[in-house]
């Protein structure tokens, strides 16, 4: 019996043996087994350690009316099941056990040799998920529970995961199956379309959790039913309000709305995007959904509700989204664009609140200023100036100016690098020229603290240190508690970190924390790197070979500021490296990229035998002469 896998690549040099199940065919290791890891991330499973591993056993059976592999570890406990269950001889189910328990499984359900579903089960949960392209990811949950709605939410905040993001929403196709009244379905219709679009701009704030936040706690009163008739329904629908994730970060505790979730055949779904909530913040009852009074007869002539036609915009934005992403010249993208520009601002003009229209027009400046930088709508640069022009008039929209101001600016510098004849320089102090401007005009927007970010780094790239120490200050000061703050914070840190002893560790793959501190006596390299970063991947050998050289002498710790987990591992098993490797999500903004203010790959920071910084951006072509002045 073969082992088919599809695209488990780190692992595919073992899969191609050919594991018989005939008489005399050859059996394979409990080790080799044992080596076989789950397509999905994140699965806590049993794994022995090489010496137990050794001891294992593994028994060919019949097993559910196929036949299979069972691992068992010494005390018989099952450990793994590996099962053809339709006799093809190829296996289909690969099943992962936790203290005897089955806690999750890959399923090839088509037989074609790759897995198309994915399922936890007893201490795992019960979420199934369905991968129709066999690529790997998760397409849709068909069953998932409310508690692990909360959970990958919070996760899909925690590493700016659009896509994870995006599968707990409810779909426009599975609105349709819950029989809502018309009013109903165009205010949910509203919400949905307005949280996929938000998404991003939410999780890069890091306003709610951190790259280290992990979900703790579901918090909710009882679910409800809505009954068929209520509002012009004309179904049943199963709804929890006022949903709360309770989220743990270094110790501390805070707790983020979810707010709605709507019950669609076996699985619970998002309808809106989660907020954060105030301390001692518990009368939410009104700000539910569904649990309020009635909205009353559809097309209220009290001036309540969104206006005539708005359904229609709602549709023509969702087709005209679709078209986008399967456009295929800069010509349809830019039509396209430009005609989704015109919805969004058709939508923000026939709101009934201010509230409303403010979300539209602020989703219009994302996606204009995202599209403009992309290439996909040049002309949507002219179209936010004349927006921003218009709003800049009424003391009252001051605030929504700042943030399409903001993205105005940023459209045009990426449309300014675009220019095939670009002057790169012309461009980068217009550049900067803006984002004084903006900061000296709009001091207290959110965006005040990006632009200033912004600024300290070009000072610094520029060898203005002071100078750049005043724009990561102003941002400490200022907004203490903004993602750019921490950046800006890490980033005084390492400038003046020369001649002193600086504090550093973090976590690796496995959970193993690494300190800078139980290096003392030896001189560290602390490297920062990704295995995108083609300079930081041929500068390895050299590192290689320095700590061979001075062994017991020199060590380096990396710090992977990889946005994928798994790029990391895949690397790594296919190139071992000497060292530890610290990993903690989120990329260039994670919490360890954070410390020292890290902006830009590779960056290597050298510390002498006491632990003080030595240099604070030593090159690769310098480490071996300073290793001969420190290393006697």
């Amino acid at each position: 019996m073969r082992f088919a896998i599809g695209n488990r690549t780190a692992i595919l040099s073992f899969l191609l043996l050919s594991w018989g199940m005939a008489a005399g065919a050859a059996s394979p290791s409990a080790q080799q087994a044992l080596k076989l890891v789950p397509i999905q991330k994140d699965v806590d499973f049993d794994r022995p350690s090489a010496d137990r591993a050794a001891r294992c056993k593994i028994i060919a059976r019949k097993i559910d009316g196929g036949v299979g592999w069972v691992v068992e570890a010494p005390d018989g406990r099952t450990l793994r099941r590996f099962v053809d269950s339709n006799g093809d001889n190829v296996v289909d189910l690969w099943c992962y056990y936790k203290n005897g328990l089955e806690v999750y499984r890959d399923v090839d359900a088509d037989h074609d040799g790759k897995a198309d579903q994915y399922r936890w089960f007893h201490t795992a949960g019960c979420r199934w998920g369905l991968d129709h392209d066999e690529d790997g990811q998760i397409d849709v949950w068909k069953v998932i529970s409310a508690e692990e709605v909360a959970a990958e939410l919070i996760a899909a905040l925690a590493r700016c995961d659009s896509q994870r993001f995006a599968r707990l929403v409810l779909t426009a196709g599975e609105l349709k199956t819950l029989g809502l009244g018309k009013q109903r379905a165009e205010e949910l219709a509203k919400n949905v379309i307005a949280a996929a679009s938000q998404f991003d701009a939410l999780a890069a704030r890091k306003k709610l959790v951190a790259p280290d936040s992990r979900w703790v706690q579901f918090t909710a009163a009882h679910p409800g039913t809505v009954p068929a008739g209520t509002d012009g329904s004309t179904k049943d629908l199963q709804v929890y309000e006022n949903t709360i994730a309770i989220v743990e970060t270094g110790g501390r505790h805070d707790e983020v709305q979810i707010g709605t979730l709507v019950k669609v055949g076996d699985a619970w779904r998002l309808i809106g995007i989660p907020r954060a909530l105030s301390r001692g913040q518990t009368d939410l009852a009104a700000s539910g959904f569904f649990f309020q009074a009635s909205l009353g007869p559809e097309n209220p002539a009290d001036g309540m509700g969104p206006k005539a036609g708005s359904q229609e915009l709602l549709g023509e934005l969702e087709k005209l989204d679709q078209a986008t992403g399967k456009a295929t010249t800069a010509e349809q993208r830019a039509e396209l664009n430009a005609r989704r520009a015109e919805v969004l601002q058709k939508l923000a003009a026939s709101s009934r609140s201010s509230k409303d229209r403010r979300m539209w027009l602020r989703q219009l400046a994302d996606m204009v200023s995202a599209a403009v930088q992309s290439g996909a709508y040049p002309d949507g640069a002219k179209r936010l100036k004349t927006l921003f022009d218009k709003l800049r008039q009424n003391e009252a929209d001051r605030d929504l100016a700042a943030y399409i101001r903001f993205r105005q600016l940023t459209a045009e510098y990426g449309l300014a690098l675009r220019e095939p004849k670009a002057d790169f320089a012309k461009v980068q102090t217009q550049w900067l020229k803006n984002l004084e401007q903006y900061t000296t005009e709009y001091p207290t927007s959110p965006d005040a603290a990006e632009a200033m970010l912004q600024l300290g780094i070009a000072k610094e790239f520029a060898g203005q240190e002071d100078e750049a120490r005043q724009w990561y200050g102003r941002i400490v000061e200022a907004f203490a508690d903004s993602p750019a703050a921490k950046k800006a914070a890490g980033a005084r840190t390492r400038l003046d970190s020369v001649g002193k002893v600086i504090r550093f560790s973090g976590e690796g793959l496995s959970g193993k924390s690494t300190d800078l501190a139980k290096y003392r006596g030896r001189v560290v390299l602390i490297q920062y790197w990704a295995t995108w970063c083609q300079p930081a991947l041929r500068e390895i050998p050299v590192l290689k070979k320095l700590v061979e050289q001075y062994s017991g002498k020199f060590n380096v710790i990396a710090v992977s500021l990889d946005n994928s987990r798994s790029e990391l591992e895949t690397y790594l098993t296919e190139n071992r490296l000497p060292w530890p490797q610290i990993f903690e999500p989120g990329g260039l903004d994670s919490r360890p990229a954070n410390q020292l203010g890290i902006l830009t790959l590779p960056t290597m920071i050298l510390v002498d035998q006491q632990g003080k910084v030595v240099n604070r951006n030593i090159q690769i072509a310098e480490l071996e002469d300073e290793l001969k002045k420190l290393v006697r």
